[in-house]
């Protein structure tokens, strides 16, 4: 396969709640957990549309995977596995498995 990237489509609490986040601060919330082509020619920037199709422009690009944990490693997904139950499955089926 070729290079891709990883992306969070999420959920601002100060853009999803009139008046800003109620505790005044917190972090975007995942909601969904797509994969994209990288962009030609930048290993790891995401192209401009997810493989399921959604445009890539609002969400976030994941953080690299750490130099210890190789996507080829056994048992390894290319999500970060704190948000497997948010996993796109258009996505999933693309990326496949080994």
């Amino acid at each position: 396969m070729s290079a891709m990237a990883v992306v969070y489509e999420v959920e601002d609490p100060v853009a999803a709640h009139p008046g800003g986040a109620g505790d005044g601060g917190g972090e975007a919330v995942v909601v969904r957990v797509h994969a994209a082509p990288s962009a030609p020619g930048m290993p790891g920037v995401p192209g401009p549309r997810t493989f399921c199709g959604r445009d890539t422009f609002a969400m976030r690009a994941a953080p690299p995977q750490p130099a210890g944990q190789p996507a080829g490693r056994p048992g390894a997904t290319w999500y970060d596995t704190e948000y497997a139950d948010r996993v796109c499955p258009a996505c999933d089926d693309a990326v496949g498995t080994d």
